[in-house]
């Protein structure tokens, strides 16, 4: 296998005498199961056999390769003189020797990196306690307690209200007041759970007071169709990436997803002869949408031609090797950003959620009411919904009632 990467006899024959030759078999059979190009794969290589070099050099055995070894590697290219290489930046060389470090790591030659402390009991419990969260939603809370945690002390019984506000208020200090809302609701979900388990007494929860908020006070973030449709068509679907980032385009602009939707979307949800797609959102609530003749042949165009053959049930995966899913849904709002820039659209806002805002605004405008687009998005209250009534903007001013003082509004 390592023949498909290296052509010269001669380099073959150095890499399989260096200090990692028994292992470069086994890593060039797995860099092409990765899905890797010969070139990739060829410098994945090359780095590994440099790593030996070095590390024969510096005394240093394969099983000490930890990321402080890797580092030393990498600060050691800048100057190099090992023969055969040559000094320079280098500036892939920290992807293409992880890769390798990563396999060594999987044969148990390298031991596994030290895992970050463990949170407390307490934090673990509270998270144990918010059953049918979404990890994500978990991950978030998790953050939020820590640092709350971090600033009351470890021992519960000694909360007061006024350390409560403390912590909250210098957790919350220099963000917006969306941050602030979170973190107060956060604090808020913590406290009763002490309480509820008897670690703390009740009712501390009520210290944490409102943050100062109007609901729908705020004009929904959108753009026009023309400008979606700009956006859409920014996307180059001859290509693989191109035929990818169309179809989520459109999933978000037709059907009001959202980031975490697309990103959990498996190849199993999508029922082709009944044109639904299953769809499961916040809270865990599933609903079937109908999938629009657009949104379904560029999604067959994608599964067809432009998603590498893996083994994986989710539909989104990265667009270079490894092939692997699209992480998180902040992974999708990069996709909207990058189709935003080729197509030269200004908006508020950059991300999934413009797109959705867009949707629904559309939809209003074409005179679908409040309940069936909160339907479509997944709204558990038409309250929510009714934040998009106000884009008329025209109309807003024509029933706008004048100021006390007889000013103009």
């Amino acid at each position: 296998m390592l023949e498909f990467y290296l052509q010269s006899a001669r380099g073959i024959a150095r890499a399989r005498s260096s200090l990692v030759g028994p292992y470069l078999d086994g890593f060039a059979a797995v860099v092409r199961e990765l899905g890797y190009c010969r070139l990739v794969g060829q410098w994945c290589i090359t780095y590994a056999v440099h790593l030996g070099l070095w590390a024969a050099a510096e005394g240093v055995p394969l099983g000490a390769l930890d990321e402080g070894a890797v580092r030393a590697f990498l600060a050691h290219l800048s100057g190099c003189r090992c023969p055969g290489h040559r000094a320079g930046l280098h500036g892939v060389a920290r992807a293409r020797t992880e890769v390798f470090v990563r396999y060594l790591r999987s044969r148990g030659v390298v031991p596994l990196p030290v895992l970050p402390v463990a949170p407390p009991a307490l934090i673990t419990g509270f998270c144990e306690w918010q059953r049918g969260s979404a990890e994500t939603t978990l991950r978030q809370y998790r953050a939020v307690a820590i640092a709350l945690l971090g600033r009351l002390g470890d021992d519960p019984a000694r909360y007061d209200a006024g350390a409560v506000r403390a912590a909250v208020q210098e957790v919350t200090g220099g963000h917006g007041t969306a941050t602030a809302r979170y973190v107060a609701k956060v604090a808020r979900g913590f406290l009763r759970y002490l309480a509820v388990t008897g670690r703390c007494r009740p009712g501390l929860d009520a210290a944490i007071l409102p943050v100062a908020s109007w609901r729908r006070a705020s004009l929904p973030r959108y753009v026009s169709a023309d400008s979606v449709q700009r956006i859409i068509d920014a996307c180059d679907a001859t290509r693989p990436e191109g035929a990818r980032d169309r179809a989520i385009l459109l999933l978000l602009a037709r059907l009001g997803l959202r980031g975490g939707d697309i990103v959990r979307l498996g190849v199993r949800d999508i029922d082709w002869a009944a044109a639904r797609v299953r769809v499961v959102g916040k809270g865990r609530r599933e609903v079937r949408l109908p999938l629009p003749q657009e949104v379904g042949d560029a999604l067959l165009a994608y599964l067809r031609a432009g998603r590498a053959s893996v083994a994986c049930d989710r539909v989104f995966l990265r667009a270079r090797a490894p092939w692997r899913p699209l992480a998180t849904s902040s992974c999708v709002s990069a996709i909207v950003k990058r189709a935003m820039v080729r197509a030269a659209v200004a908006a508020p806002t950059r991300g999934a959620h413009l797109l959705r805002h867009s949707a629904a605004t559309a939809m209003l405008r074409d005179g679908i009411s409040l309940p069936a687009i909160a339907v479509v998005l997944r709204h558990r209250s038409v309250e929510t919904t009714a934040h998009y009534a106000k884009v008329d903007t025209e109309l807003l001013r024509s029933v706008a009632q004048p100021w006390l003082g007889g000013a103009p509004c």
